[in-house]
């Protein structure tokens, strides 16, 4: 799957670079790209999570209500789901079709050579800050970095709720 995603990806990447001049910005203006289209699907995921958060004090009323009778408390709570306008799977198929475009970003960089051109050998192998080789993956700063952002998002979060 992933590769099918990262040809396309190639093409961008090659594209940026040949009017960047750097690799490690022709890498930042696709990414930014690629947020910037995945932002409308990441936007109907966060509503339709939003929604069903909004409704869950309802369900649980409902779950208390016909926990003998779990037909009725399936139709109930679909009905619920009609009369509030909210899809319990919206939030999740948009969240499919990231992890595609994701998936296929991670493998282009991650390979950069099986994607890319021959000309651009030497660019994929360029440094950016501490990084001394864009094709190879960071083994300690970035990795740090993703956990305590991570690790900020979850503790934002948790504590809206």
């Amino acid at each position: 799957m992933g590769n099918i995603i990262a040809k396309p990806f190639a093409l961008l990447l090659s594209l940026f670079y040949s009017l960047t001049g750097h690799y490690w910005l022709a890498i930042v203006v696709l990414s930014v790209l690629v947020r910037g289209a995945m932002y409308p699907i990441y936007k109907k995921q966060i509503l339709s999570t939003a929604g069903m958060t909004d409704l869950q004090p309802k369900i649980n009323q409902i779950q208390q209500k016909y926990a003998n009778d779990k037909q009725m408390m399936n139709q109930k709570i679909a009905e619920l789901y009609k009369e509030e306008g909210v899809n319990p799977t919206s939030g999740c198929l948009p969240m499919i079709v990231q992890l595609i475009v994701i998936s296929g970003l991670f493998v282009l960089l991650r390979y950069p050579l099986n994607y890319l051109s021959d000309d651009m050998v030497f660019a994929v192998h360029e440094s950016f800050l501490w990084i001394r080789d864009l094709s190879q993956p960071d083994p300690w700063i970035l990795p740090i970095m993703s956990g305590v952002a991570t690790f900020f998002a979850y503790t934002m979060s948790t504590s809206n709720n």
